[in-house]
């Protein structure tokens, strides 16, 4: 936000928006009468091309090193990827493991806590490792839902060609089909583990649309739909005991004298001990990457957010699939500056409410997927100036108001309880008066490629499963499918690292491909400067000492 506004801007963008809601108001039910159109392929492509930030050249850059070298990534990841690693220049001893385990899974969000759950059950040992807390994770900040086509106007395979067309037929169809597969048992799984999703009085799961959705097969736990999830698998992972390392982040992955991944170098955040575990399976659920605000976007995501798992893999030798794809959510609060970012679930669309300009138009429908509803905001701010200006820039309208007068008084506060409260807490109330939005920083598309049974083709004995991994979603996700893949790719991937433990004998710990890959970027010349991963936002409090060295 700009820190420079004056008391007599602020002033005048007050009156603005006061005369904006004013046109908001008046268009209201001519709007309520007339839904927006769809726009075409053709219009959407060339939309996409103009303004969605994946197509700004100058956001990214070309890496010179590595499994991925020649393609394109955004220039914050880049820097990380074609850093220096943090463990080289220790003297420290890597012979000797301060843990074991038969599976190390690094990460305890909903991808991490699935894969622990599934693992164990399948008798392996299992140790967890995570930056901050066990369930501080994206998971925990998802909102809207999770799909499954479990009704019986739906299938599995609606789901698949709503899903493929909605990541541009970029998704690799193995991972697509098991998502679909399998998302009807992973309701059910959820609900045995005591998830409480919304129910009619009969019992029958209460199913909503989302953007680029054909059927109603979102289900939801009103818009708390990934904390009550992340309750859940956090609240069994304690039951079932298994240990969870908390504030340690994994800064390294130690393979043996062939090549196979043996294990993970720890670095304990709160005491600056640097910890070994060695393992005969690892898997990577280190979430996405928000918190490196690519192109200065503001995010959604938690605050360990910064792409750890990208960086961990890529010097391990395991290419990125789609590295260059990055969801930004189309409504993202713009104001007040408190929440400036905060996710406003598509959930709010879904239920009724419009995308408006600030003279009160509906400029789209309000239902286009994502990166497209986030390209038409971006041009009606940037380019046809109708865009509502606030301290941090420009936003448009979305009209909540809508919502009760479709499905009558109550609705809000029934169904998007959290999304109210938040704006309450600014003296907005979202039933009488719209709320203003932007694209924010939301979702990794790209990340780690897999196979379909999760583990990394190039990196004998790592897998990987939730937001880390790309190829599921292709170039773009639809609403509800994150919450789902977290869920589907944590079980399996929890299934198959216990199987694949019985046969794996690790041999000495080593760094030696990092060092070679550090070798190969000197000799590209391609040494960014930075140390990676990084562990905590750029932001972080640069004046204490124990934060200054995760930077």
């Amino acid at each position: 936000m700009d820190k420079q506004v004056t008391q007599e801007m602020k002033t005048e963008i007050t009156r603005d928006m006061a005369l904006s809601i004013g046109q908001v108001e008046k268009t209201r039910e001519a709007r309520m009468k007339t839904e927006p159109r769809r726009m075409t392929a053709e219009e959407k492509d060339d939309l996409l091309r103009q303004y969605h930030p994946d197509y700004r050249e100058d956001g990214f850059v070309v890496l010179q090193a590595g499994p991925n070298r020649g393609s394109k990534v955004p220039r914050e990841l880049g820097a990380l990827l074609q850093g220096e690693s943090r463990v080289l220049n220790l003297k420290q001893n890597f012979d000797s493991a301060d843990y074991e385990a038969d599976v190390l899974i690094i990460g305890a969000g909903g991808a991490g806590c699935s894969a622990a759950l599934e693992a164990q059950a399948a008798g392996a040992s299992v140790l967890m490792v995570t930056k901050l807390r066990m369930g501080d994770a994206n998971t925990m900040m998802a909102e809207g839902g999770i799909q499954a086509a479990d009704k019986p106007n739906d299938s599995p395979v609606r789901h698949y060609l709503d899903a493929f067309g909605g990541g541009h037929f970029a998704a690799r169809p193995e991972l697509l089909r098991r998502l679909v597969m399998e998302a009807p048992d992973a309701i059910a799984w959820l609900e045995k583990l005591g998830v409480m999703f919304d129910k009619t009085e009969d019992g029958t799961m209460v199913t909503t649309h989302g953007g680029g959705t054909s059927r109603k097969r979102m289900h939801a736990c009103a818009d708390y739909t990934g904390a009550e999830i992340m309750r859940t698998l956090r609240d069994e992972v304690q039951n079932r005991k298994i240990p969870v390392l908390e504030f340690t982040s994994a800064v390294e992955l130690l393979k043996d004298e062939t090549g196979r991944v043996t294990g993970a170098v720890l670095l304990n955040m709160e005491t600056g001990e640097w910890l070994i575990v060695r393992a005969r399976t690892v898997i990577l659920a280190t979430g996405g990457a928000g918190r490196l605000h690519y192109q200065g976007f503001p995010t959604s995501n938690h605050y360990g957010a910064t792409a750890d798992g990208l960086v961990l893999a890529y010097r391990a030798g395991a290419p990125l699939l789609y590295p260059d794809t990055i969801q930004y959510h189309p409504t993202g609060a713009a104001y007040p500056a408190q929440i400036f970012g905060a996710l406003v679930t598509e959930k709010v669309r879904s239920l009724g409410a419009m995308l408006v300009n600030r003279e009160g138009e509906a400029f789209m429908h309000p239902l286009e997927t994502r990166d497209v509803a986030a390209a038409a905001i971006i041009r009606e701010c940037k380019e046809r100036g109708n865009g509502v200006p606030t301290p941090g820039g420009q936003a448009v309208w979305l009209d909540t108001p809508m919502i009760e007068m479709i499905h009558g008084e109550g609705t809000i506060e029934t169904r998007i309880p959290a999304m109210l409260r938040m704006f309450m807490n600014y003296g907005i109330d979202m039933r009488k008066e719209p709320i203003l939005v932007y694209p924010t920083l939301h979702y990794q598309n790209g990340g780690v490629e897999i196979n379909g049974d999760g583990f990394v083709p190039q990196v004998e004995n790592l897998l990987a499963a939730g937001e880390v991994v790309g190829g599921i979603h292709g170039r773009n996700r639809l609403m509800g499918n994150s919450l789902l893949d977290v869920i589907v790719f944590g079980r399996q991937a929890g299934r198959a690292a216990a199987e694949k433990a019985k046969t794996v004998q690790p041999g000495a710990l080593s760094l030696v491909h990092v060092q070679a890959f550090e070798e190969e970027l000197r000799q590209a010349g391609a040494l960014s400067g930075e140390v990676s991963p990084r562990l905590l936002p750029h932001y972080a409090r640069k004046s204490a000492d124990n934060c200054k060295k995760y930077l």
